[in-house]
């Protein structure tokens, strides 16, 4: 007989009440409610199958990376900001260092060694490949509603490269000069055209053309990943600017994170939707995909009911309403969901509340790395635990 997801976790909530839980305050004394999120965070997601093995080397032994990984997972559970703040609580309460895998507090490493491990798990993108198996795993056997797709900012205390419009933009102005036995008037178009005419140059491919017949691997190396500056407006029409990157995911019912990708915070967020339609097609199988007027293009569209989803996509204006009341060319109607849609679009806000939940509850406003890779994989660690943690309080 085959269990449903819902009755997979509420067997596993079980094991650990009855089972788990008992053997550790047997040994690590009464468990705190953090402690337990925690616990249950690293029996659920497979941290070890992916963490890289730290004996058999010829020299100095290397510390416990999977004891270092899930130190890092424990510090999105507790909501620590800094590093130093995990090592302080490591090395003070006993109970967290027993759970992540260290006896006595001399065994934890030192703040360096953290980072160097940080760094090989940003280069080999682990919490990446933990989250995907974990979604695979618990997402195989069922039949998603709705996906949410949209981005979030992520502001982070890194310098920015110049860009070439910066550069231009900063450079002095060159003075007209004026030639000699030549009218004013007698250039423009008539003279460099013949007719008078420019010609039409035919407009190169767009990204969401070149998307649709792409690979995975190729779309995702195609976006900028580079910090820059970002803004978006918001449903009142206020503007909002941050320097950093931009995370763009898809949420299941439930509010479950399916897929992420992180790419610079000025790249509009309809060029990440065929790439992230495509990563959770891979991952689980759903009905329909609920995007914001942001992603009101052909090509997005169309790849999406290629992929055998149906899109629902806002046709309101972005910026209130007086970017809405836009005139509409004569001939033309102004496309409107049906009552149908407008009831599956309300789905649509869990993606918001997952947002707010990253952010406030697992480290996602306190980017304290740079680099794309080390961004990603500090915000990664945050999605496991939340996506660890989401099923559970369904259950709960």
């Amino acid at each position: 007989m085959k269990l449903t997801l819902r009755q997979q976790i509420t067997q596993f909530a079980h094991v650990l009440q009855t089972g788990l839980f008992p053997v550790l305050q047997d040994e690590l004394g009464e468990l705190t409610p953090p402690a337990k999120r925690l616990v249950a965070t690293l029996e659920m997601i497979p941290l070890a199958r992916f963490v890289p093995a730290s004996r058999g080397w010829i020299g100095r032994p290397s510390k416990d990376r999977l004891a270092i990984a899930s130190a890092f997972v424990a510090k999105a559970v507790y909501g620590f900001s800094l590093t130093r703040q995990l090592l302080d609580a490591l090395a003070r309460d006993a109970q967290l260092r027993g759970i992540c895998g260290w006896k006595e507090s001399w065994q934890v490493p030192h703040e360096s060694t953290f980072s160097r491990a940080f760094d090989e798990f940003a280069r080999m993108d682990l919490p990446q490949f933990v989250h995907e198996a974990l979604i695979r795993e618990t997402q195989k056997d069922r039949l998603i509603g709705h996906i949410a797709r949209d981005s979030t900012a992520i502001e982070t205390r890194e310098h920015y490269p110049e860009t070439p419009a910066q550069a231009a933009a900063a450079k002095p102005a060159k003075k007209s000069v004026r030639r000699r036995g030549r009218k004013k008037g007698s250039g423009g178009a008539h003279a460099r055209y013949p007719g008078g005419k420019r010609p039409n140059k035919p407009q190169p491919d767009t990204r969401l053309e070149r998307q649709r017949g792409m690979q995975l691997p190729e779309m995702l190396a195609d976006l900028p990943r580079q910090c820059d500056l970002g803004g978006k407006r918001d449903s009142h029409g206020n503007n909002h600017y941050w320097r950093g990157y931009k995370l763009h995911w898809d949420v299941a019912d439930g509010q479950i994170p399916i897929s992420a990708v992180l790419t610079s915070a000025s790249l509009h967020d309809s060029q990440v939707a065929i790439p992230l339609a495509t990563m959770s097609t891979q991952r689980v199988t759903y009905c329909y995909a609920l995007m914001d007027a942001a992603y009101e293009a052909h090509h997005i569209v169309e790849q999406s009911r290629q992929l055998g989803h149906v899109p629902i996509v806002d046709p309101k204006a972005p910026g209130g309403p007086k970017s809405q009341a836009k005139t509409i060319p004569m001939g033309k109607r102004k496309r409107e969901l049906t009552w149908a849609e407008q009831d599956r679009y309300k789905e649509r806000t869990m993606v918001e509340r997952v947002n707010g939940r990253l952010k406030d509850e697992f480290g996602g406003r306190n980017v304290r790395v740079r680099g794309a890779a080390k961004v990603m994989a500090h915000l990664m660690f945050g999605v496991l635990a939340l996506t660890a943690d989401q099923p559970m309080k369904l259950v709960s």
